[in-house]
């Protein structure tokens, strides 16, 4: 079912003065068109405590490159609002948008209303002796690696309850498949189709290690436990926010109850932007 594009929450870039302009305008476009905008940076807690001030959102629009996108889908998932991404970066893979596009949907969506299709996300505990000390989301994905020093790190790792491996490693990625192009396809992962539910568990750089990359059913809980006596061990969420575990510590992994809700614009162009970043190639 289509939905009416009536109040609109734009974020910018932080610091971005194309970003910006470029929110500004759009900004006016669509007060002219009876819709109601609100408009704000990307800073910790600023748009979350700005929507949920408001309410009543119909749609986030996120101006900016794919770290943007990621942090803000992150950190609003849990308002089960819809997002787009308009691409001012450089990478832009994510991004449903780009600069040139942006107007005409917006255009359509007022006229037409516009759909959505939803995308796991990861949510995590981490467990010191018994206790849940840290939770957290992941949009691509949950990555336990090795600290400042070039040494291995030894993990056990379990699937569904089962054991499926014990490896020295310089860590293990858990990935959405809308993540499986960042980090996790570089070490050697799958690339899945955002559309499917699942979770993609790589290991990076193991050592005389049997374990491959699996993808899992999005139902099925990953389970870390960190065997590390001698380096420190960080947890990272989406490549942005790290936090150091314990010798001991369990990371659980899971999809989350929260989808994130993503404006469906049309044709799936997947296979054409894995072959305009260079993840497939035409020979």
């Amino acid at each position: 079912m289509s939905r009416k594009l009536k109040k609109v929450l734009i974020v910018t870039k932080p610091d971005d003065h194309d970003a910006t302009d470029f929110g500004a305008g759009l900004r006016a476009f669509l007060e002219r068109r009876g819709v109601e905008v609100l408009l704000c940076e990307h800073r910790r807690g600023t748009c979350v405590s700005k929507a949920e001030e408001h309410g009543g959102l119909n749609l986030i629009l996120v101006l900016g490159g794919d770290g943007t996108y990621i942090g803000v889908a992150r950190r609003m998932n849990p308002l089960g609002v819809p997002v787009v991404g308009v691409n001012l970066g450089n990478v832009g893979f994510l991004a449903q948008l780009g600069r040139e596009e942006c107007r005409a949907w917006l255009e359509h969506a007022l006229d037409h209303g516009f759909d959505v299709s939803p995308r796991i996300v990861l949510e995590y505990d981490v467990v010191r002796r018994g206790r849940i000390v840290r939770q957290g989301r992941a949009v691509n994905d949950v990555v336990v690696s090795r600290g400042e020093l070039a040494r291995l790190i030894r993990l056990d790792v379990a699937c569904g309850g089962s054991v499926a491996a014990s490896l020295r490693a310089d860590g293990l990625i858990v990935s959405t498949p809308k993540g499986s192009s960042a980090y996790g396809v570089s070490a050697g992962g799958p690339l899945v189709h955002p559309g499917l539910r699942a979770l993609c568990v790589t290991p990076v750089c193991p050592f005389l290690n049997s374990l491959k990359p699996l993808v899992m059913p999005a139902d099925m809980e990953c389970r870390i436990t960190i065997r590390e006596t001698a380096s420190p061990v960080n947890l990272t969420e989406d490549g942005q926010e790290a936090h150091r575990l314990q010798p001991g510590d369990e990371i659980v992994v899971r999809g989350c109850g929260t989808d994130l809700l993503v404006v469906d614009t049309g044709q799936d162009r997947y296979f054409d932007r894995l072959l305009e970043k260079g993840f497939i190639t035409e020979k």
